[in-house]
């Protein structure tokens, strides 16, 4: 049995993430298994180098974008991921940047480190009440999705909730079920938490960003292409949004700059699932996963290929 670990796993350093390059594909010809990162790249060339022998990727990750499903399909290559071990992780994530954006504690910490003079006023540095009848709006209803809802509803707000597996106006642990235009006109803050598919790429586009009630705030801690990330900045320079927390980027690890460049936006590098026994226990799970595939028994957490 012989496996490998690819470049980006979790114990190489933020600085050399990069997708996978044809330096690195030496090392899992002949291999019988590879964990991966969403760093990688794992697609036609990446089985074909491989060869034969490769019978499971298993990726430290929910989601699985990075993988072409497909050319693993044409391999007989299994998949696996590891949902379900950072969910709480990630709703924790998710919840701080809803809160640091609502009461602007990002731009008050920056405006206190930089110096400026000051003297308390009314009027310093308020934001969105939380906890007074702010309606948050999930795009997703799934184990994240209801995670971060469960945390809403213990700061009193109300949830309402996209979720294509159960029926419109239907009520799930006191979440609403609405359709995407009753959620973007009605929620002060819209978190997403679906994974990136062709049917989701810029999901939240010029025209549903325009659609957003007036002075509401964007969260995205799922993928970065579900974001047309030019549209969020012009509504947000238009004054259309107050703001925007976001955890995954469209040409991550790169960041727009612009995005940088707004005081309005809260930026985290792809860390909502960085609670240091999730990260333990979704590298466990990846391990598992192979060990269960090479002994001959079903995955833990396998991902349809076909």
């Amino acid at each position: 049995m012989s496996w490998t670990p690819m470049p980006g796993s979790a114990s190489t350093s933020a600085r050399r993430r990069r997708p996978l390059g044809r330096s690195c594909w030496n090392g899992v010809a002949g291999k019988d298994a590879a964990i991966v990162t969403l760093t990688e790249r794992i697609d036609e060339e990446f089985f074909a180098a491989a060869g034969p022998s490769l019978k499971v990727v298993a990726n430290v990750a929910v989601g699985f974008d990075n993988i072409d499903l497909a050319a693993a399909a044409r391999h007989g290559v299994t998949v696996t991921n590891t949902p379900g071990v950072l969910d709480g992780a990630t709703a924790d994530h998710t919840f701080a940047l809803i809160l640091a954006l609502g009461r602007r504690i990002v731009e008050a910490d920056r405006f206190i480190r930089e110096g400026n003079q000051w003297v308390w006023g009314p009027r310093m540095f308020v934001g969105l009440d939380i906890s007074a009848g702010a309606t948050l709006g999930i795009i997703g209803l799934g184990r994240i999705g209801m995670a971060v809802a469960r945390r809403a509803r213990a700061f009193d707000m109300r949830v309402i909730a996209t979720d294509a597996t159960r029926p419109l106006g239907s009520t799930v642990e006191g979440v609403e079920i609405v359709s995407q235009e009753e959620l973007l006109v009605s929620a002060d803050v819209v978190s997403l938490h679906v994974p990136l598919l062709p049917s989701t790429r810029h999901l939240i586009n010029r025209e549903a960003l325009a659609a957003m009630k007036p002075g509401a705030y964007l969260v995205n801690c799922a993928r970065g292409g579900i974001v047309d990330e030019q549209a969020l900045i012009e509504a947000i320079d238009s004054g259309h949004l107050r703001g925007a927390a976001i955890d995954t980027f469209e040409g991550e690890p790169h960041v727009n700059p612009e995005l940088i460049a707004r005081p309005q936006v809260v930026l985290t590098p792809h860390t909502a699932s960085a609670g240091e026994a999730t990260r333990d226990r979704m590298c466990r799970l990846a391990v598992d996963n192979v060990l269960a595939v090479l002994a001959g028994r079903e995955p833990l957490t396998p991902v349809k290929t076909a």
